[in-house]
């Protein structure tokens, strides 16, 4: 989102208000940008070296600039996407705004389709992780997403999300995303028939 254009202060209070504890940019300076690209590197080294083909996220290209451009590895740099001062409450870093924000695209920002970004997107791949075998409960994953990822918890969990949306409406809304903001949001072969039967998890 952010390196769409979004505005950081939007990213970040969509994901509240969405229901999540944090807001991606200040978890990501928890975990560190330099864990997040390690773990991005071995992924990418793990999908080649097995003969599959790397598909690059958009949020890749903010890491690197992030690392790369500006030096700012997180929190425990004493700098990421938010400056922390010695004394004083952290905030998000200026520079986001020069280097990153589209201020026409921030000015018209629609906050709800940033918050379905944020639901959509976890439920998408918990489903790709029972289709996988990954998960083998929807217990697990809906109680897993809550406590494990920090999905909202007043959806029931992840899956649990698709079934209080509607499963057809969920797959037309998920197809909707994946022509706009990327064939990530395609909805999985085990959601498609499930909404072709109408059946919930």
């Amino acid at each position: 989102m952010l390196g769409e254009g979004y505005s950081p202060s939007s990213v970040e209070n969509a994901a509240q208000l969405a229901g999540m504890p944090v807001g991606p940019l200040a978890l990501i300076d928890e975990v560190s940008l330099t864990l997040v690209k390690h773990i991005r590197d071995q992924s990418k080294h793990d999908v080649e070296a097995a003969g599959g083909t790397w598909v690059p996220h958009p949020a890749e290209a903010v890491v690197n600039t992030m690392l790369d451009d500006h030096g700012r590895k997180g929190k425990a740099a004493g700098a990421g996407f938010y400056d922390y001062p010695a004394k004083g409450k952290k905030q998000l870093w200026p520079e986001l705004n020069t280097i990153f924000v589209d201020h026409q695209k921030a000015i018209n920002a629609d906050l709800q389709h940033l918050i379905d970004r944020f639901l959509f997107i976890q439920s998408i791949e918990t489903v790709r992780c029972l289709e996988e075998n990954v998960l083998t409960s929807i217990k697990d994953a809906n109680i897993g997403s809550i406590f494990g990822i920090g999905y909202a918890p007043w959806t029931g969990g992840a899956v649990q999300f698709i079934n209080q949306y509607g499963i057809r409406e969920f797959v037309t809304k998920a197809t909707e995303l994946s022509n706009t903001c990327g064939e990530r949001f395609a909805p999985p072969s085990m959601l498609l028939n499930k909404a072709e039967n109408n059946e919930t998890f």
